[in-house]
Formats: structure tokens, C-alpha cells, sequence
């Protein structure tokens, strides 16, 4: 349920969570019943000094439901609601065997990333940072994986920076947190949110197709609709999507086991890697000290060439291990201008 901009719930109304909720490098605030717990960008997950009580738990809970004209109780357990920047998730007591359960994942319209940032921080080298960027610019489809909190979705938005604006993205998210017209000002682009009941994956991405545009974004590739995704990509469209595993060369698989059966998955296989071109892996690292650091740490390249499938490894380790570029993929950067690629791209 949506939230308007405008929503009657004033700050005092977040109590003792309000400090988290304004605190920018804080993403995930969770209410388990008992205690608080937020993740932090730099400082991982950990327990915050605050008890809430009972009673402000249940008004919260219930100030919330009024906003979104719904009720929480035993009979509507579960409740879900979103502001541009806040997705809150709340299960009523009736369901759980310790209280309240309270999720707020914050969704804020910023670009945490940036070329020097990335640079500064050993987010990535600077020939890997060339060669995303060239991903992009050679109109790529590319697929970025991790697990949660390895920073997939931030990493896509850095780079919709390199797609020109006069070319028309649609992106598709169930919860808005790409925010591509408020972090590309004037680009040509349509936002399309997913419902599952009244508009499922399937039918957005079957609708963005016949909207003509050039690039698909889709938020996470999660089950069978990433056999359209890949449809959209035969026929000349660009995209760029993520889902989760903890390596790249598991992406094929990853596609093939989110379909119903194993004769749809067979299928599909060839067609991973027809039109797929570009996996990268995120990793999130804890050093001894507990302070959180992000990391490009694989990148490989899809290729079907003949009869036969190819992963071509790149980058292993946050390293180039090889500048061998299947022949459909080099094919790509050469017809985009790009003879060297990771050499010279425009830094943002």
C-alpha cells in the first residue's frame, strides 16, 4: 500500500527510531519483538541501545495501518506500507510467538556511489571501473549478484549514469528504490511498479516491450519472469537486472533453477547465454575491527558461440585475470566504439 508524500505521520511518531530513520548511512531498521537492530553502512548490523515499549509499539503499528487505510490484527496479520523512501513491513502479534515484528528498509533518493569514492575506498580498481562503465557505453546486459546488503542495487544505479538520456529506460520494481528519474534528471524514462495481484513482473516486463524502449531495468530477477527478461534481450533491448548468488559463474543456474521444471530450465539454457553478457559479483567484508567495506570481487562474460556455452572470468578477487573478451562480446564493444575496454572511460 502507498503512501502519499504528504502522509500524516510526523517525525515524533518514529519515537525513539526517528534518530535511525534520519541517519543516512543507516539502511535497515528491525523491531524483532524485544530489540532494535539497524544495519549500518560502515559498522554492519548491530544492536541499538533503545527499548521500545509495548504500548508505543502497538500505537506505531496502528498509526501505520490508519495511514494506508488498512488494520493490523489477528485477522489482517500482516502489514505493508511504502513511502518514496521507507518500506515498512509489520506483522501482528497473532502471528508470531515473540510480539510485534517491525522492518523498515529505507530507500532513499541518493547516489551513494562515485568514481572517486570507488577508487578512494578500494571499492574497485580503476581499469575496472573503466570496463563497467564501457559495459554500459557497449550496451551491455548485465546482471549483478551478491547477497543481501552486498550493494547490487546501488552499484546499477551508479552506472544508469552512463546510458544516454535520449534513450528510453523502463524500469520494474515491486518497492521503488532505483529512484532512475530523480538520480538522472531529464532522462527519458518510465517507472513501472509492481503489484502481484493486479500487475505481476510477467505482464510489466511484456508491457515495457511493446513501449519501445532501449534499456529494461529490472530490480531483481527472482522467478519465471526472467524468461521474458531474457526475451526482451533477443530482441535487441539492453538491460540490466540482479538477483542472488555468491558467484558469477553460478548465474546460469541461478536462471535455470527459478524455472517451474526442468524441461522449461533446459530450454532457457542456451538463451542465458545468447543474450546475457556481463555477470558481476558484489562482496560485502568485515574487517577484525567490525568496520563493513563493499567490493567489485568477480566479473565474468557470457558467451554461446557455435554449440558451445562460454564463461569467460575477467575479474577474480577484485583482480584482472584475463582481458580475453568472448567473440559476440568484443563484437558488441567494436560496434559501440570501444576497442580497448578498460581503457578511458568518462569518470561521473
Amino acid at each position: 500500500m502507498k503512501l502519499e508524500k504528504e502522509w500524516d505521520f510526523k517525525d515524533e511518531n518514529f519515537g525513539e527510531l526517528l534518530p535511525y530513520i534520519q541517519d543516512d548511512m543507516i539502511t535497515d531498521i528491525n523491531y524483532n519483538g524485544s530489540d532494535v537492530w539497524v544495519e549500518h553502512l560502515q559498522k554492519g548490523i548491530y544492536k541499538a541501545p533503545v527499548q521500545l515499549s509495548p504500548e508505543f509499539v502497538s500505537q506505531f503499528s496502528i498509526r501505520i495501518a490508519n495511514v494506508v487505510s488498512q488494520q493490523i490484527n489477528k485477522y489482517n496479520n500482516v502489514l505493508e506500507a511504502e513511502t518514496d523512501t521507507l518500506r515498512i513491513s509489520i506483522i501482528h502479534p497473532s502471528a508470531t510467538n515473540t510480539g510485534y515484528s517491525i522492518s523498515i528498509r529505507k530507500t532513499p533518493v541518493v547516489m551513494r556511489l562515485s568514481s572517486q569514492s570507488m577508487l578512494e575506498t578500494g571499492y574497485c580498481s580503476n581499469e575496472i571501473l573503466d570496463f563497467l562503465t564501457n559495459c554500459v557505453i557497449g550496451k551491455m546486459n548485465i546482471v549483478f549478484c551478491g547477497q543481501p546488503g552486498a550493494g547490487k542495487t546501488e552499484l546499477l544505479k551508479f552506472l544508469t549514469q552512463y546510458i544516454p538520456r535520449e534513450e528510453k529506460v523502463m524500469t520494474i520494481e515491486d518497492n521503488l528504490e532505483i529512484h532512475y528519474k530523480d538520480i538522472n534528471p531529464g532522462a527519458n524514462c518510465v517507472e513501472m511498479k509492481v503489484d502481484e495481484e493486479f500487475f505481476s513482473y510477467t505482464k510489466a516486463i511484456k508491457t515495457a516491450l511493446r513501449q519501445n524502449p532501449q534499456w529494461v531495468l529490472l530490480s531483481e530477477a527472482r522467478s519465471a519472469e526472467v524468461k521474458y527478461l531474457l526475451e526482451c534481450f533477443s530482441t535487441g533491448l539492453h538491460g540490466l537486472t540482479t538477483l542472488h548468488t555468491d558467484d558469477t559463474r553460478k548465474i546460469p543456474d541461478r536462471i535455470k533453477n527459478m524455472m517451474q521444471d526442468a524441461y522449461a530450465a533446459s530450454r532457457l539454457e542456451n538463451d542465458i547465454y545468447s543474450f546475457l553478457n556481463v555477470g558481476v559479483l558484489l562482496r560485502k567484508r568485515v574487517s577484525e575491527n567490525q568496520e563493513v567495506t563493499r567490493c567489485i570481487d568477480q566479473i565474468c562474460l557470457f558467451d554461446r558461440v557455435g554449440e558451445e556455452n562460454i564463461i569467460q572470468m575477467v575479474v577474480e578477487d577484485g583482480k584482472v585475470v584475463s582481458r580475453e573478451m568472448p567473440v559476440n562480446v568484443k563484437r558488441k564493444f567494436e560496434h559501440q566504439g570501444i576497442c580497448a575496454p578498460f581503457e578511458s572511460a568518462l569518470k561521473i
